[in-house]
């Protein structure tokens, strides 16, 4: 994946300021930034579901906005809101269909034990599901789908500690077998785990790209979550 001097405005509002950025297959690389930096915006261009002003995308060296772009790749939006008169099986066949491959019930079923979603709340409709509950069946629902990339975007959202465990217990699985990982997450402790390489978001610019250690190196900081702070803090004072 590649994108070159991404340019997205809205009016007058810059929200993606010349990002320039690749990520390697079979890499596990998080994208980092505070509120309103840009990451869902980057992730939107990424999918072709917004335009940008000026720049140049490419997944799996096919451009953007051409479908087959998309067609190795599994997405799970930050807002996940399935239709909520389906059960919670009923959206896993959905989504398997969508994306043009057979149910197998032992598989999925295997796949929301290891995320720690038990049977009964698939039997349920999406309606009567918690807000961790209904992000577990989103994360069924996009690593269900055999892909060479998963673009997640905060996955962790709404998980307590133990599922935030299985989380990273599955996306660590996917790594090993040679999945590219793309995702964002404010839990820091999570991405240094997990991530090989990281790029911290900044005001619409790219104001890092390397690996969590490289991070914490430069500011001497023990933890990831410190050195991103002294990093954002240190390119406002700079401008």
């Amino acid at each position: 994946m590649r994108i070159e001097a991404l340019v997205k405005r809205y009016g007058k509002i810059t929200a993606l300021d010349e990002v320039t950025l690749s990520v390697e297959q079979r890499e596990a690389f998080g994208l980092v930034g505070a509120n309103g930096a840009g990451k869902s915006t980057l992730i939107r261009c990424l999918l072709d579901l917004t335009a940008g002003e000026r720049g140049r995308i490419e997944i799996f060296g096919v451009p953007a906005p051409q479908p087959a772009a998309r067609a190795r790749l599994a997405y799970l939006p930050e807002r996940f809101m399935p239709p909520h008169y389906l059960t919670g099986t009923e959206f896993l066949r959905v989504l398997a269909a969508l994306g043009g491959e057979r149910y197998d019930e032992a598989r999925i079923c295997a796949l929301a034990a290891e995320l720690e979603l038990e049977r009964e709340a698939l039997a349920r409709p999406v309606r009567a599901l918690s807000k961790g509950m209904t992000q577990k069946l989103g994360l069924a629902a996009c690593l269900g789908l055999e892909r060479d990339l998963y673009v997640l975007d905060e996955p962790m959202s709404g998980l307590d500690p133990v599922a935030r465990v299985a989380v990273k217990s599955v996306l660590g699985r996917l790594r090993r077998e040679g999945r590219t990982l793309f995702f964002t997450s404010h839990v820091l402790a999570d991405v240094d785990e997990l991530c090989s390489s990281i790029a911290v978001l900044e005001r619409a610019r790219l104001r890092y790209r390397g690996t969590p250690q490289g991070l914490c190196a430069r500011y001497a900081e023990p933890s990831l979550e410190r050195a991103f702070i002294r990093c954002i803090r240190d390119e406002a004072l700079q401008e």
